[in-house]
């Protein structure tokens, strides 16, 4: 998306605290998305679009926690609900209703049937945790292994070392999209994952197909690949949260999480403007 008069306009945002808080459109869009009130135990007294404006606030800019500002909820309380809706499988779910509200907006079936795969190497911190070498990037960290559909919506996402290649990573991130979408079986990607090892991986999960789409041997400097190009705008888009500038985490599971706070965001964003 190129920054034209029209699109400043659109991604304007005045009034609020900060320009990552949830306006109220994209407020309407994920807050029935979101637990409701326990009806027994003790009532809760935190707003939950301030925990979702403060988790936005540090995805966006990539701050510490301990670098929250102080309009938003304690630190604790914020990072408590992180953590709790990244073990129960919160965010997933939320992104995966997300992508399917999103589909049904373009006027597309709910489920997708292909989808495209891809990587992303970034560096890791002193954290600790998982981490490789990438020698084809030169890059010590975590591969971020998405796979998405042929819109750009993230649909299937797996953190693994970066000393993993990309067809001995891709039956884990494809395991996962197969329980999520049981109807997308056709994969489009790059020459890293040509070759009978994935195939034959791939036979033991279920029955894919996996086309390849290669550069023209002839082709000189930049050329818009079909269907590539989706993933890469995905991952470019996801690259507008400050958070993903490296993996800051410890564990693969906040990784995940933030990569799919990111998203969510993107799509939110999307919805309310549609």
């Amino acid at each position: 998306m190129a920054w034209t008069e029209l699109t400043r306009r659109q991604y304007d945002r005045v009034g609020g605290r900060y320009a990552s808080d949830l306006t109220d459109a994209e407020w309407a869009v994920i807050g029935p998305l979101l637990p409701a009130r326990k009806a027994t135990g003790r009532p809760r007294t935190t707003c939950l679009r301030d925990v979702v404006d403060a988790i936005l606030y540090i995805a966006t800019t990539g701050c510490k926690w301990r670098m929250l500002p102080n309009d938003f909820p304690p630190i604790s309380t914020v990072r408590g609900y992180f953590y709790s809706w990244r073990n129960d499988g919160l965010l997933d779910d939320l992104n995966r209703r997300l992508v399917e509200i999103a589909r049904l907006a373009e006027g597309r079936d709910a489920r997708p049937t292909a989808g495209i795969i891809d990587s992303q190497s970034v560096k890791t911190t002193e954290s600790g945790g998982v981490c490789g070498y990438d020698a084809g990037k030169r890059i010590k960290g975590r591969k971020r292994h998405i796979v998405t559909d042929t819109v750009g919506l993230l649909v299937g996402l797996e953190v693994h070392s970066a000393a993993i290649q990309d067809r001995d990573g891709a039956p884990n991130v494809l395991k996962t999209v197969a329980k999520r979408y049981s109807m997308l079986r056709h994969i489009f990607a790059d020459g890293g994952y040509a070759g009978p090892k994935l195939r034959d991986a791939l036979k033991q999960i279920a029955r894919w197909t996996v086309q390849i789409v290669k550069r023209s041997d002839t082709a000189e400097g930049f050329e818009v690949l079909p269907r590539r190009w989706v993933v890469e705008r995905t991952l470019a888009w996801l690259g507008r949260c400050r958070r993903l500038s490296k993996d800051w985490e410890k564990s693969v599971a906040s990784a995940e999480a933030w990569v799919l706070n990111a998203h969510i965001r993107r799509v939110t964003r999307y919805l309310a403007r549609a």
